[in-house]
């Protein structure tokens, strides 16, 4: 028995007040809030090799680049350990919002919806590969190609490189959570298939001026991030479509058992 649950018990029957609402929420962010932290100070110690690995890869490999201020290597780390937590913080976050939700859902419903914790990981490291492997080489070869055309002599700063890459990376694998973050509200019966249908030509146009954002300005490389982008917003619409469907038969037989 979790603490929420020992302190229902301890009250019985009687329900939750707003202010008890706040606290646990508050306890709750508290704890992500701590999980971001000690994953931060865990990929100081990560960064260093992570980033020896990263200078060893393509398009960059054998590069040389440059500190212009006494507080880049810093703000490199910095930069490291922040996308090191949030593989750590996306599933606890995950995790307290299922927790936090818990009384309201059916022992079935609690069952489902914790199954989506280990998705969010997942979906976040494909986005992480996505973005390394495919976005980021078109942009940095697109802007070196345009570097390279007007004659410039090419000294990139680190903190530079790695501020232009995490611009990629962060923002394209957290929308790879869209299919999970839909699935969990379609759960919770606050979208549904029908209302995603109705929405999808904003989502399509949020989703475009996404990609435009994150890749050079040329029409293939917004193509191939927009393209991937609007999939993942139609397999969130079909995967709650696929959950929305279960809630419906679950509706008839109530229904059919208990009457309207």
């Amino acid at each position: 028995m979790d603490e929420s649950q020992a302190r229902e018990a301890a009250r019985g029957d009687q329900p939750m007040t707003l202010l008890d609402h706040i606290g646990e929420l508050r306890r709750r962010i508290i704890i992500i809030l701590v999980i971001l932290v000690l994953g931060m100070v865990l990929g100081l110690v990560l960064a260093d090799p992570v980033y020896k690995f990263m200078l060893n890869q393509e398009p960059v490999k054998g590069m040389k680049f440059y500190a212009f201020s006494l507080w880049d290597g810093i703000g490199m780390y910095m930069k490291f350990a922040l996308v090191i937590a949030l593989i750590f913080a996306l599933p606890t976050a995950a995790y307290q919002l299922w927790a936090f939700v818990k009384p309201a859902l059916g022992s079935k419903e609690q069952r489902a919806a914790l199954l989506f914790v280990p998705f969010v990981l997942i979906m976040f490291l494909v986005g992480l590969a996505f973005s390394y492997y495919v976005v980021f080489p078109m942009a940095f070869n697109f802007t070196t190609d345009v570097a390279k055309h007007l004659n410039l002599e090419e000294n990139y700063g680190v903190i530079q490189y790695f501020t232009f890459l995490f611009n990629i990376l962060i923002p394209i694998s957290l929308l790879f959570e869209l299919p999970i973050v839909i699935m969990f509200l379609t759960k919770l019966r606050i979208v549904n298939p029908l209302r995603l249908k109705k929405m999808r030509r904003l989502a399509y146009f949020l989703l475009i001026i996404v990609g435009i954002i994150v890749t050079p300005p040329d029409f293939i490389s917004d193509a191939l991030v927009a393209i991937p982008l609007i999939l993942l917003y139609e397999l969130s619409v079909m995967l709650s479509g696929v959950v929305y469907k279960k809630q419906l038969q679950a509706d008839r037989a109530w229904e059919e058992e208990y009457g309207t």
